[in-house]
């Protein structure tokens, strides 16, 4: 990675700080004293505010969204996280920060002349800079396939209690679509409703671990997360999961979590930290036993 360049793109987003103050002065004396700042799905104002106060609130938000941006960033760019994470990190912090300003230059544009902001398209945008993200962080960290090899067992980690919860967001958002009476709105609410639903049917489904002769195969929907060839397993024994700490696929750099439960089995490699989730560990337990013959653990 060019260190230089990521660090200049760092601070080239703020750029969108004066580029929002600009957008406010440029038009200041055209604007009302009271500006339309709060709007529904159908872009009707229901919240105003002093124009001065509305262009703190902008300055005042992009600045909080600026620091977490960069400090995040930072914090990637000199971990173990891998270019390709890092990099996409970077551009849907932008995508975000373009996201914002366009928003700010919307609340302006309408107490201009009363013309709507296009939100539909930036919903699908963030909606498919999430799914991408998701999918480049997944795909990291992955190793190569493992050789196919005598199965020494499968076991599976799902949260039916976390499956519902999702379900019920998928309703909730189903229902929100449905009731939204702009046809581009709908059609933005699509990857939401997507996502939503590939969550509830993946926690219903769960982890999947396969134990072979050449080792540790996570995998979830089909899609492979993760394979730890057994010369790479250092040692593991059973370890608790704090809530705190989430779940669902958790961590970044050497350190990855598939958990949706309180309990598993933390695996030391040659290249980080796995911790495999699951509510009887001890039979993760007795799985890695019989794939490295029981000399790693403890």
């Amino acid at each position: 990675m060019n260190r230089k360049t990521f660090q200049a793109l760092i601070w080239l987003m703020w750029l969108s700080l004066p580029l929002t103050a600009f957008r406010y002065l440029q038009v200041w004396n055209q604007l009302p004293l009271r500006m339309a700042t709060h709007f529904n799905l159908n872009w009707q104002p229901n919240g105003w505010m002093p124009r001065e106060t509305a262009l703190w609130l902008a300055l005042c938000t992009a600045t909080f969204m600026l620091v977490v941006f960069t400090v995040v960033s930072y914090i990637a760019h000199r971990s173990h996280v891998p270019d390709a994470v890092s990099w996409a990190l970077l551009g849907f912090s932008y995508l975000v920060i373009g996201f914002l300003y366009a928003l700010n230059s919307g609340v302006v544009q309408y107490n201009l002349d009363g013309r709507a902001f296009h939100i539909d398209i930036w919903t699908v945008m963030l909606s498919v800079g999430v799914v991408a993200f998701t999918a480049i962080f997944l795909g990291t960290k992955r190793g190569d396939s493992l050789p196919d090899e005598t199965v020494i067992a499968e076991e599976t980690q799902a949260s039916r209690l976390w499956s519902l919860l999702f379900i019920a967001l998928l309703v909730a958002q189903i229902s929100i679509a449905i009731a939204i009476p702009q046809p581009s709105l709908r059609i933005a609410s699509i990857p939401l409703c997507l996502l939503f639903a590939a969550i509830a049917f993946h926690t219903w489904s769960g982890f999947h671990y396969l134990f072979t002769n050449a080792g540790v195969e996570i995998s979830t929907l089909g899609f492979r997360l993760r394979s730890i060839p057994r010369a790479d397993i250092k040692h593991y024994d059973v370890e608790s999961w704090n809530l705190l700490r989430g779940y669902g696929i958790r961590g970044v750099g050497n350190s990855r979590a598939y958990v949706w439960c309180n309990q598993g089995v933390r695996i030391q490699t040659t290249n980080g930290e796995v911790f495999l989730g699951h509510e009887e560990p001890e039979r993760i337990i007795q799985d890695l036993d019989s794939v490295t013959l029981g000399h790693t653990r403890g």
